[in-house]
């Protein structure tokens, strides 16, 4: 595949992604913050913590960044102080999304294994504290990238475009610094969310088979088991979350591990031709594209959901049709 032809992939693929994530994660926000899913408010509070994050992340990442960038090279967000702003903002906000994402997780974990602790962390104002944590913590980690970057040129004493400095993949602290920013997203989620789903995983087998025991030597009841079936679903919406996670993220985790193992660079300009580049944007892109998933994972897994998007649909039809009778 030419050069061209790759870039115009991307060009097409981030309206897409765009086009598709803004209007998927505000009918989740709007959807869930109604509460008439039939979830506990502490889920409600995660999830939609989640859809914000991620439709922030569409905004700030896919369209004043990737599609900003394509489009309109040459803009006020091209100045490197704008440029510097922008590319901290980003990591703050995705950082946020992915740690929420094991927040969510840890307390789905709390909620079916952890029963003594359950009443005391999955709560309101257990989940509210946390989500504003990890929030903090994602500004603070991430306000240290502002200093890495360099003007790529300057033009009547303007400052224009960011460039990585080369003391970054030179300097011993900022070598540290970027493994302890990349072990701390991707790779600590990677770890907590394989760990903690294991852990899920073994506890309900263990816990099913029990009650199967227990039903069939009190009464021999062999009919379908209501809390084992609440809690079938509530594990398929957590796999389907922590995995689409674990997938879309995988690449971009082999990409930091290329650069700092076989002493490459990242890439700040574009270079289609250069296979390195194209596993970097490849990665890239699959991350962004984990701000529109979770909105299908919902409508696949969540019956009051797809209800509710129902409902959302057919209301402006009964306007329209009323208007016309």
């Amino acid at each position: 595949m030419h050069g061209s032809l790759k870039g115009l992939v991307f060009a097409i693929s981030y309206p897409v992604l765009a086009a598709i994530g803004i209007p998927a994660n505000l009918a989740v926000i709007a959807i869930l913050s109604r509460g008439r899913c039939g979830l506990s408010r502490c889920i409600t509070y995660y999830l939609v913590s989640m859809a914000v994050t991620d439709l922030l992340v569409t905004i700030t990442v896919v369209i004043f960044n990737r599609i900003a960038g394509i489009y309109f090279p040459v803009s006020i967000l091209s100045i490197t102080p704008v440029c510097r702003l922008r590319t901290v903002l980003n990591y703050v906000i995705i950082d946020s999304s992915v740690w929420l994402t094991v927040a969510f997780t840890f307390d789905r974990f709390m909620a079916i294994c952890g029963q003594k602790m359950k009443i005391k962390y999955c709560t309101e104002k257990t989940a509210a504290r946390v989500i504003g944590i990890v929030s903090t913590l994602s500004c603070l980690k991430n306000s240290c990238l502002y200093f890495i970057y360099e003007p790529l040129y300057i033009i009547n004493n303007v400052p224009w475009f960011c460039s990585i400095k080369l003391l970054y993949y030179t300097s011993p602290l900022w070598a540290v610094y970027d493994w302890i920013h990349h072990l701390v997203t991707p790779c600590v989620p990677f770890i907590l969310i394989l760990l903690l789903n294991a852990l899920t995983v073994r506890h309900i087998l263990v816990a099913s088979r029990a009650r199967r025991r227990l039903r069939a030597h009190s009464n021999g009841d062999t009919r379908s088991d209501p809390e084992m079936e609440k809690r079938r679903k509530s594990i398929v919406l957590l796999f389907c979350i922590s995995g689409s996670f674990i997938l879309l993220y995988f690449l971009l985790l082999l990409n930091f591990l290329h650069v700092r193992i076989a002493k490459f660079s990242y890439f700040s300009g574009s270079n289609f031709n250069q296979s390195n580049f194209i596993l970097q944007e490849i990665g890239y892109m699959l991350q962004l594209l984990s701000s529109c998933v979770n909105p299908f994972i919902y409508a696949g897994t969540q019956r009051k959901f797809r209800e509710e998007i129902k409902n959302g649909v057919k209301y402006p039809l009964c306007l329209i049709v009323k208007l016309f009778k």
